[in-house]
């Protein structure tokens, strides 16, 4: 007979007042626990709000600034649905960006298996939100107040990949100069999060399997298992079950990871998300006091209308080149480069007239060097310009109908 999974206790939600429900309706849908909102020129009773909390007022024009622990956010017709996410990334900075019922319905799902002892195995395609995921499992196990340990085993040197994860003594190879604790040493109490767990060699796979099994790791040049109490949760974007058919990985280890799996989606698979996640980026983005960028209603539907290959990291990609691109506060549907765009340029311009080759091959290059460069500043650097003449270029092509890279 299995255990209950424990609901979560959730502390109760703050009373919504009727004006915003009646601004912004998608807010009754919208957990924002103990974060006030105060209307217009509606007054706290006492004379400053220290908390963080969320200032409403009518705009002919949406915009949204931070003041302190304000968000003040004017509302104009057509912004509702950037508003409601601006608020819920506000109310949730740490917590995942979801608006999409899929999502809501995953999320709920890893809390309450975050609640249960069990190992996790997230799959998935890149950029979808897996450690985001493992980080819910995390925070909502009984394990939140221990560390949670992130590793790309991707990115371990392949000589290197057992004494990183389970330590070494010293001189235990060339250049062990001193003894390592190892990673899943360091998780010791909380949660050791494997990305691209796929990626380990065999050999490591059988050191996993043992702490799973004995709740013991061996280090490397150790004659004596040390316990460890760490619970693992993996992830990767193949097919895990695949490469056990192939022998790439442990069937036996796959078993032990695999039980309780959960898959993310495709941001295409979830498009209510699209504006969730990208007010909870813009958000993040602004820092401290100042104007927030805010999506203008054009940009919202031009996102909407992306395929999305990249997902959630080709999303944010998206949006920094837009903050290079903008003038203002402002993003406008001109301002979103999306990938792969620069890179179709010369095929579209092949049977162009020449000052249209020429133009276009421009643009493509800018569109490029915005795009890998940190600023406008390095950019121009990078084309052998200057910064002004970028700017001069740039507000040439937003004029040009037919020169989408750069717009």
């Amino acid at each position: 007979m299995s255990t209950p999974i424990p609901a979560l206790p959730l502390p109760p939600a703050r009373p919504l007042p009727l004006p915003a429900r009646e601004w912004l309706p998608g807010l009754v849908d919208v957990d924002l626990g103990q974060l006030p909102i105060i209307i217009g020129d509606e007054r706290p009773p006492q004379p400053k709000l220290e908390c963080r909390h969320v200032i409403l007022v009518r705009a002919a024009r949406g915009h949204a600034r931070r003041a302190g622990p304000a968000l003040i956010i004017g509302v104009a017709p057509g912004d509702e649905a950037f508003a409601t996410a601006l608020i819920a990334a506000y109310a949730r900075p740490n917590g995942p960006a979801a608006a999409d019922p899929a999502s809501a319905t995953l999320l709920a799902l890893a809390r309450r298996v975050g609640a249960s002892p069990a190992s996790v195995l997230i799959e998935g395609a890149t950029g979808t939100g897996k450690e985001g995921i493992a980080r819910l499992v995390h925070q909502s196990s009984p394990r939140r107040d221990g560390p949670l340990v992130a590793v790309n085993c991707a990115a371990l040197a392949d000589q290197m990949v057992e004494a990183t994860l389970f330590g070494h003594e010293r001189g235990a190879f060339t250049g062990a100069h001193a003894a390592s604790p190892g990673l899943v040493r360091s998780a010791d109490g909380g949660s050791l999060f494997l990305d691209e767990v796929a990626e380990l060699p065999l050999g490591a796979q059988a050191k996993l399997l043992r702490v799973l099994q004995e709740r013991e790791v061996l280090a490397v040049g150790a004659t004596r298992p040390v316990p460890v109490d760490v619970r693992i949760i993996a992830a990767g974007n193949r097919d895990l079950a695949a490469d056990v058919a192939a022998g790439r990985f442990r069937a036996d280890l796959y078993w032990r990871l695999a039980v309780f799996p959960l898959r993310t989606l495709p941001l295409a698979s979830r498009p209510a998300d699209i504006i969730a996640i990208a007010a909870h980026m813009l958000l993040a983005r602004t820092g401290g006091d100042g104007l927030v960028p805010w999506l203008a209603p054009c940009a919202q539907g031009r996102l909407h209308a992306h395929p999305w290959p990249g997902n959630v990291r080709e999303l944010g990609n998206v949006l920094d080149r837009a903050l290079v691109l903008t003038d203002g506060p402002n993003i406008a549907a001109r301002d979103l480069l999306f990938d792969g765009l620069a890179a179709a340029m010369p095929v579209a311009a092949a049977s162009a007239a020449l000052p249209g080759v020429v133009r276009d091959a421009e643009h493509g290059a800018i569109a490029r060097a915005l795009a890998a460069a940190p600023t406008r500043r390095d950019a121009a650097r990078q084309l052998g310009i200057s910064e002004r003449t970028l700017r001069y270029k740039l507000a040439a092509a937003r004029a040009a109908p037919d020169a989408p890279t750069v717009q």
